[in-house]
Parts: structure tokens; C-alpha cells; sequence
């Protein structure tokens, strides 16, 4: 279990002026879960995926992997950034086998695992190419599979396909589902996107403007049935999906006004 508890967060802005980033929050996250954080621009999801991947310290609170307090990055949360963050001069293969290297993996052990991976984001025929080489979208692939290659435990993505076009995002959409069913791995996500949050999410939790706190939390399904089904057309266009997106995106309207107002 991922166990966040009254994580808050405040620190020293440029201007001298204290901000409160996050206020408060509560969040499990067990094993094979799909958590998926929702809001907009400030409201603390950032702040909250770099406190779990130990980025940044807590003010107040805690948080528990499996039992231990995380007071640092380690290789049991693998991390993928809305950029890609690949080495140009280095092979795809030696990009995914990057942490393995650093962990004193044997270079035959570590590019066996890095080629299996490869394999699972549909990259097995570009291991030798260079990220120049790649898309967009390919290159995020290469991402989620150098995040898997130390086998965190849980896998911490931040907007990593916000900065895709909408076809490609969608297909990293759907293949993001089938690494998550095929490796049960957990995944903490946070997105600006309310379909994609019902889309992807097992569970969703919308967040405040500043402070950020969650105001609402939701248990879903559309993901189970995707898997099941394959039809993506047919989820986006269910009434209770539908119905939902409509929910969620009152409750965010309303936030959005009372920040300004405050």
C-alpha cells in the first residue's frame, strides 16, 4: 500500500511570499489500483506526484510505501514527465536500460530486460534507433519503459501525454491501459483532462485550486470495461460517462470561480 496522510505542503516563493501548495491530503493507493488526480493548473498535482516520488519534502504529514516512509527518490517509484527526458546521443535500449545500469545490472541482464520492455510498448524494432529518430509519441513509450525497468512498485506519470496531439494521445491512451493490465503494475496519473481521467482512472480524485486539496473522489469502471471490451468509442459515448464528465466538470467550474474570487 501507498499510503499518503495530511501530506501539506508549503514553501518560499521568488517574491518572498509563502505559498501553500497542498493542504491536507489523504490517499491510498493499493497495489494494481489506476489513481488518477484531476485539476486545473496550481491546484497541487505536481507538487503531490513529487512529494510521493520523494522530489520534494512534506511540510506536514506523511508518506508510506509498502510500510517505509519515503524521505528520498528511490527505484521503487519509477517516474515518466510530460517531457521526455531521453539521452539524445544514447540507443533507444541503452536509454530503457539507463536505471539498470546505475543499479549495477550486468550490461547483458540489463538490455535483455530493456528489449523485453521495448517489446511491451511496441518499440522491439526501434532498440537501436536514436530518440531523434522516434515521434513524440514513440519517445514517450521509450519513457513508460525505462520507468518499469527497475520494477517500481508504483509508476508515477506526470501529464505525460498532454503535450501529444490528439490521435497520438489517445493511442498512448489505450496503450497505457494495456501495460497496466498486463504488468498489474499501480500508477498514480495526473491529467488536465476529465475524459482522459475517466478513461484511464480505477479510481479519480478532482483537487482544488490553491491549496490543494481533494474536494472530490470517485470509483471507476470504464477501464475494467475497456479492457474486456476493446471499445473505446462505446465507453465515451455511455449516458453514465457522459453524466459524469458533466458532474466533474461543475465542480471544477466552481472552484475555478472561487479561486478568483478568493
Amino acid at each position: 500500500m501507498l499510503r499518503i496522510r495530511n501530506a501539506t505542503v508549503t514553501f518560499e516563493g521568488h517574491d518572498g511570499r509563502q505559498v501553500h501548495a497542498l493542504d491536507r491530503v489523504d490517499l491510498d493507493i493499493e497495489e494494481g489500483a489506476f489513481v488518477v488526480a484531476l485539476g486545473a493548473s496550481g491546484c497541487g498535482k505536481s507538487t503531490l506526484l513529487n512529494t510521493i516520488a520523494g522530489f520534494l519534502p512534506l511540510s506536514d504529514g506523511s508518506i508510506t510505501l509498502n510500510g517505509r516512509e519515503i524521505d528520498g527518490p528511490g527505484a521503487d517509484r519509477g517516474v515518466v514527465f510530460q517531457k521526455d527526458t531521453l539521452l539524445p546521443w544514447a540507443s533507444i535500449i541503452d536509454n530503457v536500460a539507463l536505471g539498470l545500469r546505475f543499479a549495477g545490472i550486468p550490461k547483458r541482464a540489463r538490455r535483455e530486460r530493456a528489449r523485453e520492455l521495448l517489446g511491451l510498448v511496441g518499440l522491439a524494432d526501434f532498440a537501436e534507433s536514436h530518440p531523434h529518430e522516434l515521434s513524440g509519441g514513440m519517445r514517450q513509450r521509450v519513457g513508460i519503459a525505462r520507468a518499469l525497468a527497475t520494477e517500481p512498485d508504483i509508476l508515477l506519470m506526470d501529464e505525460p501525454f498532454g503535450a501529444l496531439d490528439s490521435l497520438t494521445r489517445e493511442q498512448m491512451q489505450e496503450l497505457l491501459v494495456s501495460v497496466w493490465h498486463r504488468t498489474g503494475k499501480r500508477i498514480f496519473f495526473i491529467t488536465h483532462s476529465i475524459e482522459e481521467a475517466l478513461f484511464l482512472g480505477t479510481r479519480l480524485i478532482v483537487m482544488s485550486p490553491r491549496p490543494g486539496r481533494v474536494v472530490a473522489r470517485y470509483e471507476l469502471d470504464f477501464v475494467k470495461r475497456y479492457v474486456e471490451t476493446g471499445d473505446v468509442r462505446g465507453i465515451h459515448l455511455d449516458p453514465a460517462f457522459a453524466a459524469l464528465r458533466e458532474e466533474i466538470r461543475q465542480i471544477l467550474h466552481s472552484d475555478h470561480h472561487q479561486g478568483i474570487a478568493a
